[in-house]
């Protein structure tokens, strides 16, 4: 049994309490923050005029964020990616950052001269500035927001977020996706209705949602993305493509900005020389056309997870800088047939739908958004078997509940694992957490009730809680994993589902069948040495030889066999269970008169 809870705890206050809230866009390249009065939602700017601030932190004696740089400071830029991670996660760029990583009771840290920081407390630095920024731009100040978040961010990195917003002085009203943040943006609850594709291209991560729009209800049906997929990546091929062909040298930061110079002129023009090294817009889309191509197949990837073709969409939104470079517009209008959205600045749009949504928590709104699960979740039953309690794309928030029950007579432990993935055993699914439910009465196996309820919230954070039903005993657990889940493992999990199918239900079949037999096994030998003077000459000799022969049979892999040593079993002890209840009925009607049975 499970039960879906969706609620919306947007609320409108006392005429008196006016809440300042903003939307922050916290991108991996650049941030943008915007608040939103009466639905009209505009972009922050700082005190010189900027809107767009980069996502650097620079560290010397002081801390500095955003534009310019600092006299012999350490940077670091894309600190999104190292959100929820852990040290083995980020061995791939430890050779390409002038910092060094280092780890402490299973927390990412990176030395910065003699400071030693992790990812969490640079975000809270540039979620602080664009606080400021917005306290200054407003005269108010600003304690509430809304951030966004990819689509493909885990519990960990979603975790990691709020804890820098947190620091930074903020209350995280709502994370959401970005992709839905876009959405809001270009006001499509009010009446658009259909299915829409919004298509995410940052600088560091790539995100593709599906979304149903049905009478001001946003719903997610499916999302898939990379999380190191974005336009930093095309900015290192035109570096690369200019050190081949036209031997460029020198720092290679300043050749990555000249990269970007590069990119952004060739949105408009044909042909661009930056700092003496050229590019032509036809060597871009040579450069671009693998990078664009993964795009695609992700696209594909979604659309599938939603069961649907292209033709069905009937909108696709732009989001991110990187959907200005005119290949990346070509081929996704190719793709899905039809022109993208594209008249709000792609750089500015999830921020302006964020605080859409900042208003709308604070105010009150009669839109939903309902984001989903990447990946089920469950529990680790008898034999190593997975029992999914929320599934993949299930719309969020959501509280689900199952009932589990004891294994052996007299269990007074229960160990909850959780699980996450698609694989029908658990050891091929990623372990999330596991705790212990005690106290639980020490009666039969199977009477004991233990309810288990999972709830995301609508952060995507799970809780999970296991209770005895017969005495109260309760367990809390909230599931926050140290180290990331990347989207390549993501797609790696599902790609494996699919392809590991059928032999998942052949295991999943034979190890039931050899619970199933164990369990039998447990029960006649418990029977045997209560009731045993119930047995009849030779009985007991002919139950234990095919209890053997069902356990040679358990130690194979042939599940009919299994199966029909069980049948051999039941028929085996047939007589004495008859036998057995007989003498508990007799027990139970001992001395009462007809008219006391009922």
């Amino acid at each position: 049994m499970s039960l879906l809870q969706i609620h919306e705890p947007g609320q409108t206050p006392e005429p008196h309490e006016e809440r300042y809230a903003i939307g922050i866009d916290l991108g991996t390249t650049h941030s943008v923050v915007a608040f939103s009065q009466n639905e009209r939602p505009k972009v922050l700017e700082d005190s010189a005029g900027r809107s767009i601030i980069p996502s650097v932190v620079y560290y010397t004696d002081e801390v500095k964020v955003g534009h310019g740089d600092a006299e012999g400071a350490v940077q670091i830029a894309s600190v999104k990616r190292l959100m929820g991670r852990g040290r083995e996660d980020v061995a791939d760029v430890a050779g390409q950052v002038p910092y060094h990583f280092d780890e402490q009771d299973k927390v990412l840290r990176l030395q910065v001269g003699e400071r030693s920081v992790t990812p969490v407390e640079v975000s809270a630095e540039i979620l602080r500035h664009v606080k400021a920024m917005a306290e200054q731009a407003l005269e108010q100040d600003v304690h509430e927001a809304v951030i966004t978040v990819p689509a493909y961010f885990d519990d960990a990195a979603r975790t990691a977020t709020r804890d820098a917003a947190r620091l930074a002085g903020l209350e995280v009203l709502r994370l959401i996706n970005e992709p839905t943040a876009a959405a809001l943006a270009y006001g499509l609850e009010h009446g658009s209705e259909g299915i829409y594709a919004i298509y995410d291209l940052g600088g560091g991560t790539f995100d593709i949602s599906i979304l149903k729009l049905e009478k001001g209800v946003f719903q997610v049906l499916s999302t898939a993305g990379d999380v190191s997929l974005g336009g930093d990546d095309l900015d290192d091929a035109i570096v690369e493509f200019w050190v081949a062909e036209q031997n460029a040298t020198g720092d290679v930061r300043e050749l990555k900005r000249l990269a970007r110079a590069a990119k952004e002129a060739l949105s408009d023009a044909d042909e661009t020389e930056q700092g003496g090294l050229r590019l032509t817009r036809a060597e871009l889309d040579g450069l671009a056309q693998p990078w664009a191509d993964k795009t695609l197949r992700i696209c594909e990837q979604a659309l599938r997870d939603a069961d649907l073709l292209s033709e069905d969409v009937n909108g696709v939104v732009l989001v991110g800088g990187s959907t200005r470079v005119p290949l990346v517009r070509s081929v996704v209008e190719q793709f899905f047939g039809k022109p993208p959205l594209a008249n709000i600045d792609p750089d500015k749009v999830v921020a302006l739908g964020a605080s859409l949504q900042a208003e709308a928590l604070t105010h009150g709104s009669d839109n939903l958004l309902l984001d989903v699960t990447p990946l089920s979740l469950g529990l680790e039953t008898m034999g190593g078997i997975v029992e999914k309690v929320v599934h993949r794309n299930t719309p969020i928030p959501v509280s689900a509940q199952q009932e589990f029950t004891t294994y052996k007579d007299g269990q007074s432990a229960m160990k909850i694992h959780v699980v996450q993935g698609e694989r029908e055993m658990v050891d091929d699914c990623r372990s999330l957490a596991e705790f212990v439910l005690r106290g639980i009465p020490p009666l039969a196996a199977g009477v004991a009730r233990i309810k288990v309820t999972f709830t995301v919230d609508a952060d995507g954070l799970l809780s999970v809680s296991a209770k005895e039903e017969t005495t109260g005993t309760e367990q809390h657990i909230e599931v926050k994993p140290s180290y990331g889940l990347e989207v390549e493992e993501i797609e790696s999990m599902l790609r494996s589902s699919m392809e590991h199918a059928r032999e998942d239900i052949t295991q999943r079949l034979l190890v039931e069948s050899r619970v199933e037999a164990e369990r039998l096994i447990q029960d006649v030998q418990s029977a045997l040495q209560k009731s045993g003077d119930l047995l009849q000459d030779g009985e007991q000799m002919r139950i234990e030889s095919q209890i053997n022969t069902l356990n040679e049979a358990i130690a194979g892999d042939d599940r009919a066999k299994i199966e029909y040593e069980t049948e051999q079993l039941n028929i085996a002890i047939g007589p004495f269970a008859e036998r057995r209840m007989n003498v508990a009925i007799s027990g139970a009607l001992a001395g009462k008169n007809v008219s006391e049975v009922d």
